[in-house]
């Protein structure tokens, strides 16, 4: 039998009952998706909290460098539209 690691790394990401969007757990190896899955329900679902699970293998995610954030997330500063603060809203409307 081959040893775990050399069984690819996912990731796991779970949707929780009370949730809208999966959101990461944690890591696990396995040898395909399937075994992925099934694992990923035995360790992070253990007290029936999720409803779907997500596993995508480690390799395949690309994640933008923390080094460069200001050039990454700077241009969305000058585009006010995007956050109406300038909008007088009546006090009956909650939730905006």
């Amino acid at each position: 039998m081959s040893s775990t690691n050399s069984w690819p790394l996912w990731e796991v990401f779970i949707r929780s009952k009370r949730g809208l969007n999966h959101k990461h757990v944690g890591s696990l190896h396995a040898t395909d998706a399937e075994m992925a899955i099934e694992n990923a329900r035995d360790v992070y679902t253990r007290r029936q909290e999720g409803i779907s699970i997500w596993v995508v293998e480690s390799v395949n995610i690309s994640a933008s460098d923390p080094k460069i954030m200001d050039a990454m997330f700077d241009p969305a500063a000058d585009k006010i539209y995007r956050h109406p603060t300038f909008y007088d809203l009546p006090d009956a409307l909650k939730h905006m």
